[in-house]
């Protein structure tokens, strides 16, 4: 359900010179649908999580895979700038607080023991990479073939497997209740408690350049290419490289947050995607670096997931994790806001994307450094355990 939701989101951006030629509308206002969603999505994942509480995951889990498929349709049939953003905006980002990693991470984090906990949140995490892999060279192969048109049907082909997958994967609901943890009493108590945490606060806010550097790639990096005169086939490469190393870096981050400071290892994300950031786009691409960036920033990409929902359950207890997973990915969903329409906006204004960049790299170190500034707090560290 993850692999499938995350992967054909996450492909969308191959689609956009295509579509906004053929339905006369900006890059921007396709840009802005992609804005949209990623609001609708962050505003409303904290009410998912309230609702996965009181009515169980699986209702919430086939109610978005129902809706995703909606989206894909409407997409699909779009003739102008409503049901684009009403089919890619609001749709999709409904179905995504419902089918996306706070969900799933909260189930998966019910069915197994504390020591696995952060390990098993990596191998979740890598699984919404997968669909990428796939997506987005079908995607791009039935868009050369047939139009962009037959590509989103066969978007919505792949999004009816979410279906049964939802179904199975909220059999979550029958975990045994996990003990008791003092911010369990209701929602409003966990809330009160996440936000006297001044380690939350900052990692909340940080949390706004992961979504800003990553939806900036995944909209506008096939425009990017093509603008270089790339192979249009190589945008669809590259997002799949991401894919593939998005797995070995959800495992290996995972892995990593069972072992070492999860909050420490965030801001070393942040800081070295910049970093890499500022290496690609120093120079004109190659076939090969757009091959190699792809795969350093797939690495970095998902990895911050399991170490998110990781710190919250170690700090906050397991009933209201995707309640307070919700919360802090608000944050990263303006950051995603401003990754794909200020983005469009900068390109529509400038013709290039270099001031997009320079403003993602320097924002991105501002985040990484303050991050790791506060990983050793004590008001970081697991509450201590209550006497027997």
């Amino acid at each position: 359900m993850l692999s499938l939701a995350m992967g054909l989101r996450q492909s969308l951006g191959i689609f956009m010179p295509n579509l906004t030629r053929d339905v006369g509308i900006q890059v921007a206002d396709f840009t802005l649908a992609i804005a949209v969603q990623n609001l609708a999505w962050g505003f409303l994942q904290p009410f998912a999580g309230v609702l996965a509480v009181r009515v169980g995951y699986r209702p919430l889990m086939i109610a978005g895979g129902v809706v995703y498929l909606g989206g894909l349709v409407l997409l699909a049939g779009a003739n102008g700038l409503l049901p684009v953003v009403v089919g890619a905006g609001l749709a999709i980002g409904l179905a995504m607080s419902c089918t996306g990693p706070a969900l799933a991470m909260a189930v998966a984090a019910r069915a197994v023991p504390p020591a696995v906990r952060s390990t098993v949140l990596g191998i979740v995490s890598a699984a919404g990479s997968l669909g990428a892999m796939i997506a987005a060279p079908v995607g791009q192969l039935l868009m050369q073939a047939q139009g962009w048109r037959i590509g989103l049907a066969g978007f919505a082909v792949m999004a009816l497997v979410m279906l049964p997958a939802a179904w199975m994967a909220s059999k979550g609901d029958a975990a045994p209740p996990a003990p008791a943890a003092a911010s369990d009493a209701s929602a409003g108590a966990a809330l009160r408690d996440a936000f006297r945490s001044l380690p939350f606060v900052v990692m909340a806010i940080a949390y706004f350049v992961c979504g800003m550097q990553l939806i900036f790639l995944t909209t506008h990096l096939p425009a990017y290419l093509e603008i270089c005169g790339m192979d249009p086939m190589l945008s669809a490469q590259a997002l799949g490289c991401i894919g593939a190393f998005n797995v070995l870096g959800s495992l290996f981050f995972g892995w990593a947050g069972g072992r070492w400071n999860k909050l420490l290892l965030l801001g070393l994300i942040y800081t070295l995607r910049s970093l890499t950031l500022v290496w690609y786009f120093m120079a004109l691409p190659t076939p090969a670096g757009t091959l190699v960036f792809a795969s350093v920033m797939g690495f970095l990409w998902l990895g911050v997931s399991p170490l998110v929902a990781g710190w919250i359950v170690e700090r906050f207890g397991l009933k209201w994790q995707a309640l307070l997973v919700g919360v802090a990915f608000v944050s990263h969903q303006f950051g995603s806001f401003v990754g794909a329409y200020g983005g469009g906006l900068l390109y529509d204004a400038l013709g290039n994307y270099t001031l997009a960049w320079r403003i993602g790299v320097a924002v991105g170190l501002a985040a990484g450094i303050t991050q790791m500034l506060f990983a050793f707090s004590r008001s970081a560290r697991p509450p201590a355990p209550a006497p027997a």
